[in-house]
């Protein structure tokens, strides 16, 4: 006697944009991003993802070097300290992440397999 049992297979996945040069931005640099956008701060964005501030600087100067040009504008500060803001590209670089992570969730959802 044969059973069979028919079971849904679904994709699952993460998405990160590459340029040509490699690793743009994936999830953990779009968070660096938005931090950034809402403390005004590198230093506040790193210590809230539990990263150090050279490993953040770091991020941030490979993708502005993957693009050409600077996601984020940072001038240091004195007593007060610094502040960092998102450049137009920036802003472009975080909608452009989470318009290809829309369409890549929505294929995630619509494709399956019967096996």
């Amino acid at each position: 006697m044969q059973i069979s049992n028919t079971i849904q297979l679904t994709p699952n996945g993460r998405i990160w944009i590459d340029t040509d040069e490699g690793a743009f931005l994936g999830y953990g640099r779009i968070e660096l991003l938005e931090k950034i956008r809402e403390t005004g701060s590198l230093r506040k964005a790193s210590i809230e993802m539990k990263m150090s501030y050279q490993q953040a600087w770091n991020l941030i100067k490979q993708m502005n070097e993957r693009v050409g040009e600077p996601l984020v504008l940072l001038s240091r500060g004195g007593t007060g300290g610094g502040t960092t803001l998102l450049t137009d590209k920036g802003e472009k670089a975080i909608n452009a992440f989470h318009h290809f992570n829309e369409s890549f969730q929505l294929f995630l959802k619509n494709i399956r397999i019967e096996f």
